[in-house]
């Protein structure tokens, strides 16, 4: 997957075993959903959080595993295609 990167908070590194500090982990109900709903549910679900929309083809992360961030990978449509999870 080639594209741009998207800049997000400084990563608070955490194990791979996905630390949750404060909040849900993963959010499995919003696939499917609007990209822009999906992050208003997960920020309000875990404020430890910054979720980042990374579309399908276009956006790429960092490959860290960050305990403060969920990437939401998102459809030419908008919409989530990717179970959310933090790391």
């Amino acid at each position: 997957m080639s594209g741009t990167r998207q800049p997000y908070p400084p990563c608070v590194k955490g194990g791979g075993g996905g630390n949750c500090t404060g909040g849900r982990c993963q959010w499995p109900e919003l696939v499917g959903q609007n990209a822009e709903t999906a992050k208003a549910v997960i920020e309000k679900e875990n404020t430890y959080v910054t979720v980042v929309l990374l579309r399908e083809g276009k956006d790429v992360g960092d490959g860290n595993y960050c305990i403060n961030r969920v990437y939401v990978y998102i459809d030419e449509k908008g919409n989530v295609f990717e179970t959310p999870v933090v790391g």
